[in-house]
C-alpha cells in the first residue's frame, strides 16, 4: 500500500489479488448476495485509491482495509435506509453452525442472532469469520484489546442466553 501511496498504482493490482476473497467473503457473509458483495469490493479497492493519502504503514494494512470495508458497507446501507441485521445473523449463524448438533438448533441460534444487538453481531464476525486478531478490531473499532475481549465475550454471553430462552419456549 506504501507503493499505492507513493504513486505506483501498479501495486493495487497485487493488493486486489491478495485481499479480493477475503473482502467478498466478508461482504458476502454480511449481505449473501454475490452482485452485491462483488460491487462492495469494487467500492472498497476504489476507496483505497481514493484514500491512499491517509495510509499511513504504522500498523497492519488489514485492519486499515477492514476499516474501509465497515465505512462501504455503512455508506451502502445508508442509501439504502435499512440496517444489515438480517444479513448480518445469517453471517454469524455460519460462525456458529458446526457448533449445532441439529437443524432444529440451527434454526434455533437463527433466531437467537436476530436478538443479538448489531454490534455484539459485528464483532463476532470480525474475530470468528474473519479471523482478525483482537489487536487488529480494537485498532479498527477504535477501542483497546481488552474492550475488544469483553465485547467477545458478553456477545457469546448473550448469544447463549437468549438461545436457551429460546429454547424454554419450545
Amino acid at each position: 500500500m506504501l507503493k499505492v501511496k507513493a504513486g505506483q498504482r501498479d501495486a493495487m493490482g497485487l493488493l486486489f489479488e491478495r485481499y479480493h476473497r477475503r473482502l467478498f467473503g466478508y461482504y458476502y457473509q454480511l449481505s449473501q448476495e454475490a452482485e452485491l458483495s462483488e460491487d462492495l469490493v469494487q467500492n472498497t479497492f476504489y476507496r483505497m485509491l481514493k484514500y491512499a493519502h491517509t495510509y499511513q504503514g504504522e500498523g497492519e494494512f488489514i485492519t486499515w482495509m477492514f476499516h474501509l470495508a465497515r465505512n462501504v458497507w455503512a455508506d451502502y446501507y445508508k442509501k439504502q435506509q435499512r440496517l444489515p441485521t438480517e444479513e448480518m445473523n445469517q453471517a454469524v449463524s455460519l460462525l456458529v453452525a458446526e457448533e449445532t448438533e441439529t437443524e432444529g438448533q440451527l434454526t434455533q441460534l437463527r433466531r437467537a442472532i436476530q436478538h443479538l444487538k448489531p454490534e455484539r453481531k459485528e464483532v463476532l464476525l470480525l474475530s470468528r469469520y474473519q479471523g482478525l486478531r483482537y489487536q487488529e478490531i480494537a485498532q479498527l473499532l477504535n477501542c483497546s484489546e481488552a474492550n475488544v475481549k469483553v465485547r467477545v465475550f458478553r456477545a457469546i454471553q448473550d448469544l447463549r442466553k437468549i438461545f436457551r430462552q429460546l429454547e424454554q419456549q419450545l
